[in-house]
């Protein structure tokens, strides 16, 4: 019989080493940056003995899931052969953009006998705010169900993530009486509840919350600017914004990057300025995303050349920095600079995507380059792989149906692979309308005006339509049209920046302070521009006049017209005139606005819905093109 001789215990010396080569061993992993690299850690820790240890797996686990680099299929297997996972593992893996199915996991979880804990529930519940599908609301449901029986309804933590899945399933209602019942409410509470509504337009319950929450920072101050911007009211961020610079906060890159769109919003330069200084001056990143917004701001003020000093200053030029300098090029109808632009970020090898695309075809829309429309038509997605949709079919018609190629544009419309939208057969209604085509106009009219019953510039298109052919029959149909389905049209405004403050002129209004001056302005403007040729041109006006005096009056006091006059009285000889309109600028005002320029000797520059008009020496630079 052998005799079986025991092994000595290791030396203390060989355990004080292998104890340095598994701190070494972790340590490394920290710093992990491949899945090449992470499996050759992996190989190492198993030769050590650490294959089943929680802390060294859930450091490789921690890369598989959340590093972008990682691989979360393999560090699902991973969890799969730990023997006594710890709750911290499943969180990690709960927190991963990758993860297929949060619940599933979840419910792995729970079988494996691994109690969640608070970690768990937050982890769990961003998840399937994130995922998005249908289903999503249903498992969320579930896992309130089972915060509530595990008793994790106290905590904070959990509590604002359920406010946040309610509000990403657009229930409100549900995520308020979470809200109510909230034994602590902490300021990000608060602040998911705002941001909440202000992302389903709800934004006066927004500002009510906003006014009674105890205590705020620089978070709750942008969310409730942010959800201004976001729902159009600009007028209120400049409120807001106003209010939390009195109130002592600091601007951070937020809250800039939310007033420098409520700028671009209004078209209020002298306050992007203030704003862009203050980036400056308080020595805050402008990094990609805010670059972005400086430079879309300047661009949609109308100072182009500003624009571009800030895209040609950056150091390193994201693609949305792209996007945005070739898209400013593009309303402001410098196409053959949009065009060269693009080939220079090619040669910068920047790939583009699909916005770069529908900022190229605006671009030779708004300029009527029709060879060079069609071919980065076909041209993107041949060599750039990019797919199309709808806007990139809108665009094509758009720049076909401005070039009068309107049977054209009607097959590209005919030969989608995708329904058409209102939005493109809107395009083609408009170009009908340009064009005078009218048995064109009033199929696609009746078309668009049935996808988008409450629209009422579709109505106006298509009665404005039948107004040029004289078919006042027709008028009046489409009038009662909109009578009946309570549809009522839009009125149109026009701003103008004085001294930081945005002044707002709606045509015929008279509640401006200095509405006496302005109209007396508008009288001398018009007498004038009279003596060297100026004709009111009446086509795009939707009314029933009787009278040529009364017929008149409105194309007279249209509010950009309200607008240059007080311009005239506020700047000096030589200072732009920058306005913002929220309509297509009509053919009247155009024609008075070149003769305005010329007369006054002043540059003029209008933007309106679609694009920027700079006048100047009785010349628009869109070609009287638009």
């Amino acid at each position: 019989m052998a005799l079986t001789v025991p092994l000595p215990p290791p030396t203390t010396t060989i355990m004080e080493d292998l104890r340095i080569r598994r701190r070494a061993a972790l340590r490394r992993l920290d710093s992990c940056s491949t899945m090449l690299e992470l499996r050759q850690h992996h190989s190492q820790l198993v030769r050590l003995g650490l294959s089943s240890d929680n802390d060294a797996v859930g450091r490789l686990l921690r890369f598989c899931a959340l590093s972008p680099a990682g691989d979360f299929q393999y560090g699902l297997r991973l969890s799969q052969f730990l023997p006594h996972p710890d709750p911290y593992i499943f969180n990690t893996l709960l927190r991963s953009p990758s993860l297929p199915s949060p619940l599933l996991l979840y419910i792995q979880m729970l079988v494996r006998s691994v109690q969640p804990n608070h970690f768990t529930f937050a982890s769990l519940l961003k998840s399937l705010s994130s995922a998005g599908h249908p289903q999503s609301i249903t498992a969320g449901l579930q896992v309130h169900a089972h915060v509530l029986k595990l008793g994790f309804h106290p905590d904070t933590f959990s509590q604002n993530n359920l406010l946040n899945l309610y509000f990403t399933f657009a229930l409100p209602a549900d995520a308020r009486r979470i809200f109510d019942k909230m034994p602590h409410r902490d300021v990000v509470s608060w602040t998911t509840m705002i941001t909440g509504l202000c992302r389903l337009g709800v934004i006066d319950d927004a500002r009510n919350l906003f006014d009674n929450m105890p205590e705020r920072n620089s978070v709750s101050w942008n969310a409730m600017i942010s959800g201004y911007v976001q729902n159009q009211s600009f007028h209120q961020a400049f409120q807001l914004f106003s209010q939390m610079r009195d109130n002592g906060v600091e601007l951070d890159k937020f809250a800039a990057a939310s007033m420098l769109s409520a700028c671009a919003g209004l078209g209020a330069l002298e306050q992007g300025q203030w704003i862009h200084k203050q980036i400056e001056r308080n020595q805050i990143e402008l990094d990609s995303k805010l670059a972005t917004t400086v430079i879309d701001m300047y661009c949609k003020c109308g100072c182009l050349e500003k624009a571009y000093e800030v895209f040609d200053g950056l150091k390193t030029k994201g693609l949305s920095s792209w996007n945005c300098m070739i898209g400013g090029l593009a309303i402001h109808g410098r196409g053959e600079e949009a065009i060269n632009l693009f080939k220079e970020m090619e040669k910068q090898l920047v790939r583009p995507d699909d916005i770069t695309l529908v900022n190229l075809l605006s671009a030779c829309a708004h300029a009527g380059l029709v060879h060079q429309g069609r071919h980065f038509f076909n041209y993107m997605s041949q060599v750039h792989e990019i797919e199309h949709k709808t806007e990139h079919f809108g665009c094509l018609v758009d720049l076909l149906g401005r070039a009068g190629l309107l049977l054209e544009a009607k097959k590209v419309l005919d030969e989608m692979p995708i329904e058409p939208d209102a939005s493109i057969l809107g395009a083609l209604l408009g170009a009908c309308r340009i064009h005078g085509n009218v048995e064109l106009g009033e199929q696609i009219g009746r078309r668009v005006i049935e996808l988008d019953p409450n629209n009422s510039g579709r109505y106006i298109l298509l009665a404005n339509l039948y107004t040029s052919a004289g078919r006042w029959d027709d008028v009046a149909n489409v009038r009662r049209l909109m009578n009946d389905r309570g549809v009522k049209k839009e009125a149109g405004w026009s701003i103008i920046e004085k001294n930081g403050v945005v002044n707002k002129f709606i045509a015929g209004g008279k509640y401006h302070t200095e509405t006496s001056q302005i109209y007396a302005m508008v009288e001398k403007m018009l007498e004038r521009i009279r003596l060297v040729g100026y004709v009111p041109d009446r086509g795009g006006v939707f009314n029933g006049f009787e009278n040529m005096e009364e017929k008149e009056s409105p194309v007279f006091f249209h509010s950009e017209k309200l607008a240059i006059a007080f311009g005239l009285l506020h700047t000096k000889q030589g200072e732009t005139i920058r306005i913002s309109k929220n309509l297509r600028v009509c053919r009247d005002c155009h024609e008075a606005s070149k003769l305005i320029s010329k007369v006054y000797e002043r540059e003029i520059i209008v933007r309106d819905r679609n694009r920027f008009h700079h006048f100047h020496g009785g010349q628009c630079s869109c070609k009287d093109y638009w």
